[in-house]
C-alpha cells in the first residue's frame, strides 16, 4: 500500500509541468474576470478591423474598469501616457511630439540601432551564451531609444535605470513580480533633471509641467516602446532559433527576413486583448453599440483566422499574400490610433535581428508562447569560434529546466497577479483621476 501511494505521488510529481500551468492559467483567468467583472463586448473577427477603425472606437481610458488594472501596471503617470489619453487636445498634442521625435530619428535610426547592438551583444564573450533574449535585447533598446531622446550615446548610468524601470513595468504586467515604485521613481527624476537643465532637444507637450513632461517620455520612449521592442525582437530571435532552415536561410539570403518578421507577429502579436470605449453609438449590421461600451479586441484570435494552418510558422505564406489583404494588424491600424513607430520597428528589427545573426547561431528548446513569461531562453554560439560543440546536453537540460520553472511560474503569476488585480481595485487610479479626486497610490 505505501509503495503505490510513494509511486503515485512520484507520478503526480513528474507529471506536473504537463498539466499544472495550463489549469493555473485558467483559474487565474476566472478569478480576473471575477474580480473585474462582466465587462465589455467581445468583438467579432469579422468585425474586427471596422470596429477597431471605426471613429467612434476612440476612448482609451474613463469609463472601463480595466482601465484602474492598465494604470497601476503603468504608473507613474498613466494620465499622460501617450496609449491611454483620451481623445483631444492633450492626445493630439502628445502623438505629435512623439511623431515629430520619431521622425526626426527616422533617417539615422538603422545606423543608431546598429551600433547599439553591437556596444550590447559585445559583452557576450563565450563560445556559447545562455540568455534570456528579452533580458540581451532591453539594454540595445534603451540605449536606442535614449538616443532618439537625448541626441547622445547612452550612458551606463542612464541605461540601467531605462532598463530597470522597463523590467519592471513588463514583470508586473505578466504578473511574474510585483511592481516598485520606487524604481520607477529614480527613472522620473532623473527624467526630470535632465529637462529642467534644458538637455531634451525636443519641445515637449505645452501644458504639461515637467514632472507630466518627464512622465510623457518615461511612458512612451523609455516604458512602452523599449518593452514593446525588445518583446518584439524575443518573439523574432525566438523564432528563428526554433527553425534552423529559416535561420540558415537568412545567413545565405534565400529566406525574406521581412516575411519572417510578419509571420512572427501573426503568430506572437504583442497585445492579447485590447480594448476601446465608444465615445458614440456604432450601427453593426442588426443592432448598435451604445456609447460608452468597452470594446474588447481579440488579437491572436483575428492573427489566426484566414489563414491555412494558423498555428504554424510559415514564413512563406506571405510571398504571395499581401499583408493589408490580410487578418494582420502587428502595429494597429493607421486610421485610429496606430502604433507611433509602425514605420521604424521594421527598419530597426531588421538591424537588430541581422547583427545578432551574423554574429551568433541562436538555438532553443524552451517553450514559446504569445506572452513569452520566461523572457524566450535561448543559447548564442559564437560563429566566429572554430570549435563546434555538441549542444544537445544544454538543449535538453533547458527544455527540463523551462518546464518546471513553468510550474513555479504558473503558480507566482496566479498569487501575485490576483493581489494586483485587487490592489489596481482598491487604488482605483483611472476612476478617480476622471472623477476629480487624488489618485492616492
Amino acid at each position: 500500500m505505501l509503495i503505490t501511494i510513494i509511486a503515485a505521488l512520484v507520478v503526480l510529481l513528474v507529471s506536473l509541468p504537463f498539466w499544472l500551468p495550463d489549469l493555473v492559467v485558467k483559474l487565474r483567468v476566472r478569478i480576473f474576470a471575477r474580480v473585474n467583472g462582466d465587462e465589455g463586448v467581445q468583438v467579432e473577427v469579422s468585425q474586427f478591423r471596422s470596429l477597431y477603425e471605426h471613429p467612434a472606437a476612440d476612448g482609451r481610458s474613463r469609463g472601463a474598469v480595466l482601465s484602474d488594472l492598465f494604470w497601476y501596471w503603468l504608473a507613474p503617470g498613466p494620465q499622460v501616457h501617450q496609449e491611454h489619453l483620451e481623445p483631444g487636445e492633450r492626445y493630439t498634442e502628445v502623438a505629435r511630439t512623439t511623431r515629430r521625435i520619431l521622425a526626426g530619428a527616422h533617417a539615422k535610426a538603422g545606423t543608431v540601432v546598429s551600433g547599439c547592438t553591437d556596444h550590447v551583444l559585445s559583452g557576450l564573450t563565450r563560445k556559447v551564451n545562455t540568455v534570456r533574449l528579452r533580458d540581451l535585447m532591453m539594454p540595445i533598446w534603451a540605449e536606442f531609444y535614449y538616443e532618439m531622446v537625448f541626441a547622445e550615446p547612452c550612458p551606463r548610468d542612464a541605461r540601467d535605470l531605462i532598463v530597470g524601470n522597463a523590467n519592471d513595468v513588463v514583470t508586473a504586467l505578466k504578473c511574474c513580480g510585483l511592481r516598485h515604485m520606487a524604481k520607477r521613481e529614480r527613472l522620473t527624476s532623473y527624467l526630470i533633471g535632465r529637462i529642467e537643465a534644458g538637455e531634451v532637444p525636443h519641445r515637449l507637450p505645452e501644458g504639461f509641467s515637467v514632472r507630466e513632461q518627464a512622465w510623457y517620455l518615461q511612458g512612451t520612449f523609455f516604458n512602452t516602446a523599449v518593452v514593446q521592442s525588445s518583446e518584439a525582437m524575443a518573439h523574432l530571435l525566438m523564432a528563428i532559433a526554433q527553425h534552423p532552415d529559416v535561420q540558415r536561410g537568412l545567413i545565405i539570403g534565400t529566406a525574406d527576413l521581412d516575411n519572417v518578421m510578419d509571420e512572427t507577429l501573426r503568430l506572437y502579436p504583442l497585445f492579447g486583448i485590447a480594448h476601446r470605449i465608444t465615445s458614440a453609438d456604432i450601427a453593426v449590421e442588426s443592432h448598435t453599440i451604445p456609447a460608452g461600451s468597452v470594446l474588447l479586441f481579440n488579437y491572436p484570435d483575428f492573427h489566426q483566422s484566414g489563414f491555412q494552418e494558423p498555428g504554424r510558422f510559415r514564413p512563406e505564406r506571405w510571398k504571395a499574400l499581401p499583408v493589408k489583404q490580410a487578418n494582420h494588424v502587428p502595429y494597429g491600424i493607421t486610421a485610429n490610433r496606430a502604433c507611433p513607430a509602425r514605420g521604424l520597428m521594421p527598419v530597426t528589427m531588421r538591424v537588430v535581428a541581422m547583427r545578432t545573426l551574423g554574429r551568433f547561431e541562436l538555438r532553443t528548446s524552451a517553450a514559446h508562447t504569445r506572452s513569452i513569461p520566461n523572457r524566450g531562453p535561448c543559447l548564442l554560439s559564437d560563429r566566429r569560434s572554430s570549435a563546434k560543440r555538441a549542444l544537445g546536453a544544454r538543449l535538453a537540460f533547458m527544455r527540463l529546466r523551462d518546464r518546471w520553472e513553468d510550474v513555479s511560474r504558473s503558480l507566482t503569476q496566479l498569487v501575485l497577479g490576483s493581489y494586483m488585480v485587487w490592489d489596481a481595485r482598491r487604488h482605483q487610479l483611472c476612476r478617480r483621476y476622471f472623477d476629480g479626486q487624488p489618485a492616492v497610490e
